[in-house]
């Protein structure tokens, strides 16, 4: 399972903000952003800022997504890379 948020994206257009403006109104940073961006995990903190701000709930801003289980090997050979 992971996050999405495209909600996020599309509830900035429909309010005409920038990401930009919504780190600065927010007061979270340039990398929260990106990680954002790149569908990362961020602190809920910085979900909560970026509600507030946005004067909405969570679930206005992202979802989850299923993925299809992955096998024992596979997981092992990404905690490898990872340095797990």
């Amino acid at each position: 399972m992971r996050i999405n948020y495209n909600k996020l994206w599309k509830l900035l257009i429909d309010k005409e903000m920038s990401k930009m403006e919504l780190k600065d109104a927010a007061g979270i940073s340039a990398s929260s952003i990106a990680k954002l961006g790149k569908g990362g995990n961020i602190t809920t903190d910085v979900l909560l800022k970026i509600c507030e701000t946005l004067d909405c709930h969570i679930e206005d801003i992202l979802e989850t997504i299923d993925e299809p289980p992955r096998t024992r090997a596979v997981k092992k050979a990404e905690r490898k890379q990872i340095g797990e």
